[in-house]
């Protein structure tokens, strides 16, 4: 079967790479960068992706949304990218869904709070389901906690997983204390006021970025690590170093992929990320490895429909699997399957506790 691309067969297979420079998640920019480098180093080094050699194209997922779409619509329009990737939140990919829509696929890596159908759009980030109900369980069974209060940014991710939280809590006997929202970069000492007056063994973290790291430095600034766990699906090495050693005390995370996991797949990518990069290279971290996962969940896809062509893609989807840094990924459906683990802040790094 024959690719949808078109133009001399020696051009490059371009991929626009999406990710925050700006804004609350910014601080994952130039960690998500450096390793998309390596992820298309080591794609070319295999033949590329159907036969040409990958190139990138850094687009700012951090810049308003209307700027964002414009830009991507232009690259697709003047055929300078093939596919899109790269981490940044649901508001991002729901203003890009449109503009991607029967153009070019698009791998959608970040966590994120499931459900999403649209042809095209290939996610394989951990969902709730398979991220935060197991965590919670382990959290109840191991430490006590069954009074949870949850915090979040006001957009998407944070709203919807918060309603799968309030099914979960149902299901798992546990006590939603209360929940708050706050707009993206806007104050979040109100949200620790709240915590602090509520009557919980918790705190549920849909925080991104900075904003998290603003609500561990105030929430540790009043006392609360000091008698609360804290528990968040989305918590990176950036987010440790920012928040200081003393603010991340009883803070448990859980992902499909931690810099200090110790399996001979993990240890090889941090091995491979410091060769190309050096010692001072940004900090690898879940968030960034989500964009080298999204650059081998297109090679992967294509490969096995053996095309470019989204019709052809989407009939691939279900059963496409590769391995790297995480396991083994496999789409089910059209949601990808994969190993999440829990791990507790040490310091400026994380200690896995236990496979969920």
């Amino acid at each position: 079967m024959g690719t949808c691309i078109v133009g001399d067969e020696r051009d490059a297979f371009r991929v626009a790479m999406v990710i925050p420079l700006r804004g609350p998640a910014g601080l994952f920019g130039p960690s998500c960068e450096a390793i998309a480098e390596l992820a298309t180093d080591e794609l070319n080094a295999e033949d590329g992706i159907v036969g040409r050699q990958v190139e990138l194209e850094i687009v700012d997922g951090g810049a308003p949304l209307p700027i964002i779409a414009a830009q991507l619509d232009e690259l697709i329009s003047a055929g300078r990218v093939h596919a899109v990737t790269g981490w940044h939140i649901s508001s991002v990919r729901n203003a890009l869904a449109p503009v991607v829509a029967d153009r070019v696929p698009y791998a959608y890596p970040p966590l994120y709070e499931g459900g999403e159908s649209r042809p095209g759009i290939f996610c394989c980030g951990e969902t709730p389901q398979l991220q935060i109900a197991p965590a919670l369980a382990w959290l109840r069974d191991h430490l006590g906690a069954n009074r949870w209060f949850v915090v979040g940014d006001d957009y998407v991710w944070p709203r919807k997983s918060s309603a799968a939280v309030r099914r979960f809590a149902h299901e798992l006997d546990l006590r939603i204390a209360g929940m708050e929202f706050v707009e993206l970069g806007g104050d979040v000492s109100r949200l620790v006021d709240r915590v602090a007056a509520a009557e919980c063994d918790g705190v549920l973290m849909l925080l991104v970025g900075q904003d998290a790291v603003d609500f561990n430095r105030c929430f540790a600034q009043r006392g609360l690590h000091e008698r609360l766990m804290r528990f968040s699906p989305l918590m990176e090495e950036n987010m440790l170093m920012a928040s200081g050693r003393s603010a991340t005390t009883n803070l448990f995370v859980s992902a499909a992929y931690f810099r200090s996991m110790i399996n001979p797949d993990a240890l090889d990518l941090l091995g491979r990320y410091h060769h190309m990069h050096g010692s001072d290279a940004p900090p690898l971290n879940n968030a960034a490895e989500s964009c080298y996962e999204g650059m081998h969940t297109l090679a992967a896809l294509i490969r096995r429909a053996g095309s470019t062509c989204l019709p052809a893609l989407n009939a691939a989807l279900d059963g496409t699997a590769y391995h790297g840094p995480r396991g083994t990924v496999e789409f089910h459906g059209r949601q990808a399957a994969q190993r999440v683990r829990l791990a507790i802040a040490d310091g400026y790094d994380f200690d896995v506790i236990t496979d969920l």
